[in-house]
């Protein structure tokens, strides 16, 4: 299926300034909070945001599936497919955090080719496309040259699930390696990798539209953007093993042994 690459990540941006601009609205104002099903928030700014980024979409590339975290699948999900999470990191929003942004993605056709993360109260719009590097607010960025796990800076979110597996020691070793761990979680630690203030970042219980523009970011700026099993990202990836390319392979080697054994 046909496309303009350079189009598609413009209308990707448009999407993602207009779910900003609502977004901000109801951060100044303050929202009321729902619950769904798997106990978790949602807000009418996640819903407008997903119906804004949806419209700007929908004209730009009509061709395109869309699947959205509050909409569902339209479409098929085997062609063209945008990944689209409009406020990831309602927890924090509803929290008065600022650690929360829009994601967007499209896939063609089972790779990941573009992706835009913009965090409107964190200050912050990286983009990517295949093959024309990487971005923050028109600045290209670039992964750090770290290369021993000594010198590396780590962040991990999300390792309830890791706390349970045989990986849980080889993480524990991991930091008891590295210069220094810390938390920053959701798309921060990854925009922190992406221009080069992070090495490594371990994370479980993600889903794809939470992590498929990161992982073009990530990839643009020369960093590595697997699963905990070294697997590239697809629509049923759970985990994430992102860093420079030195630091992601020594970790990975680990994580791998850990499992093995």
């Amino acid at each position: 299926m046909s496309y303009d690459p350079a189009h598609a990540l413009s209308a990707a941006r448009e999407a993602a300034a207009a779910a900003a601009d609502i977004i901000r609205h109801y951060w100044n104002r303050g929202v009321a909070v729902e619950w769904k099903a798997d106990a978790t928030p949602v807000t009418i700014a996640d819903r407008e945001a997903e119906q804004a980024i949806r419209a700007v979409l929908s004209r730009a590339l009509p061709q395109a599936a869309i699947f959205g975290e509050e909409y569902g699948l339209d479409g098929a999900r085997d062609g063209l497919l945008w990944l689209v999470d409009p406020l990831d990191g309602t927890k924090s929003f509803v929290r008065r955090t600022p650690f929360f942004s829009t994601q967007i993605a499209l896939m063609d056709r089972g790779e990941l080719v573009l992706g835009v993360s913009c965090a409107p109260i964190y200050g912050e719009t990286m983009w990517a496309r295949a093959g024309a590097g990487a971005w923050l607010d028109g600045e290209r960025v670039q992964v750090a040259a770290t290369d021993a796990m000594a010198q590396a800076a780590l962040s991990i979110g999300n390792v309830r699930t890791l706390t349970a597996g045989a990986r849980w020691n080889a993480l524990g070793a991991l930091i008891r390696d590295s210069n220094r761990i810390r938390g920053y979680g959701d798309f921060c630690h990854y925009h922190l990798l992406a221009r080069g203030g992070l090495d490594l970042v371990v994370e479980s219980d993600v889903n794809i539209l939470d992590i498929a523009a990161l992982a073009v970011i990530v990839r643009e700026a020369g960093g590595r953007f697997t699963d905990l099993a070294g697997d590239p990202p697809g629509l049923e990836t759970s985990s994430v093993l992102a860093g420079v390319p030195a630091i992601h392979a020594q970790a990975l080697a680990r994580l791998r042994d850990a499992r093995a054994g």
